[in-house]
């Protein structure tokens, strides 16, 4: 049988309700790897499985170390010839996580990497976390995913590819969604069906590895009816904040490297905040313009100020389809790697919307 290993990272399929003297306080993630896959007694006829716990948070804590040691698990489970990995992984984030790993965890080329989770914790009644974590291991398991390679996520029997996939829903059990692509299969009761052929369909950056550079900072602002400008010059100053002493005492301001806006429509701004954004490139600031929107790609369409076509002409990089929040991990990585302003901008600009 081909050998999967879990790579559990905590989140809500291994969280269980903590009690105190006033009440419950609250669940957190408390078992193991090895105590989900003993929830599920039939994952043994799909897969020979091994477990390694990688860390214990839940999905909103999850940060930049993590993440790294998630990929060294991934380059560890390459380097012992396992044919799949399933990660465990809390909701909030993981569709961030996997397409970090998508984009630059070089085994995952070869090894296919499955996400899945949980919306109902391990302690709740009809916890969906068994179901997942058991179509997750027949994902990884699946002979045209083990060719494919790739980083996918698995939840609610549908397959997403870690490209497209975003979290829609708060609580429901389908969350999980590829808005404008749709998923790669779904479980039918005959098996896994296949709506495209597997792979990666990340623009990836082989030349780079999932590390981020702890002095780098991307931030992301967001347009709204109404907003100004106040929300780029914090971020870029940041004056009374995250100060740090240089070698010589002397205090220095640690504005951020990078900007993400999260525009309205297909990436537009007010006036102020476009204005403050424009300063921003001028001052060679890399900005990445994404849509705040569900779905659908940025495009350069308004002028005037503010507008997407303004933005862009005044050198604002686009962000195609990405969310947000996937648009800022992809400059974070590119921005640790040391990736001068063309650099930064070809990772975006060679990628169209379906990369």
């Amino acid at each position: 049988m081909p050998h999967v290993r879990i790579a559990s990272t905590g989140g809500t399929i291994a969280s269980t309700a903590s009690h105190a003297e006033d009440g419950e306080s609250g669940k957190t993630p408390s078992q193991s790897g090895d105590d989900l896959v003993d929830a599920v007694p039939e994952i043994g006829d799909h897969a020979t499985i091994d477990v390694e716990n990688v860390c214990q948070v839940s999905g909103f804590q999850m940060n930049d170390e993590a993440l790294e040691r998630l990929a060294d698990a991934i380059d560890r489970a390459a380097a012992d010839g396992v044919d799949g990995v399933v990660v465990t992984h809390g909701t909030d984030t993981m569709a961030e996580s996997a397409y970090a790993l998508d984009l630059a965890c070089e085994a995952t080329a070869d090894l296919p990497v499955v996400f899945t989770g949980a919306q109902r914790s391990f302690d709740q009644l009809g916890t969906d976390g068994p179901t997942n974590l058991l179509a997750a291991v027949r994902t990884a398991a699946h002979d045209r995913v083990r060719d494919g390679g790739g980083v996918y996520l698995t939840f609610n029997d549908t397959v997403h590819a870690a490209r497209w996939v975003v979290k829609g829903h708060t609580s429901a059990l389908e969350t999980f969604e590829s808005p404008g692509a749709g998923p790669v299969g779904e479980f039918a009761p005959d098996g896994l069906r296949f709506f495209r052929e597997p792979g990666s369909y990340s623009a990836s950056m082989p030349d780079a590895t999932v590390r981020i550079d702890p002095d780098a900072r991307v931030e992301i602002v967001t347009n709204a009816l109404g907003v100004d400008g106040r929300q780029v010059e914090r971020a870029l100053s940041n004056t009374g904040e995250s100060e740090s002493a240089d070698e010589n005492g002397t205090e220095t301001e640690t504005g951020a490297d990078g900007l993400v806006v999260a525009g309205t429509g297909l990436g537009n701004t007010t006036a102020e905040l476009g204005d403050a954004l424009e300063s921003a490139i001028d001052d060679g600031v890399p900005v990445v313009l994404t849509s705040r929107c569900h779905a659908g790609p940025t495009a350069g369409v308004y002028g005037g100020d503010g507008g997407g076509k303004t933005l862009l002409e005044a050198g604002a990089i686009s962000g195609g389809d990405l969310p947000p929040w996937k648009a800022r991990l992809k400059l974070l990585l590119a921005l640790s790697r040391g990736d001068d302003p063309d650099a930064v901008r070809n990772r975006f600009e060679t990628a169209d919307s379906a990369t």
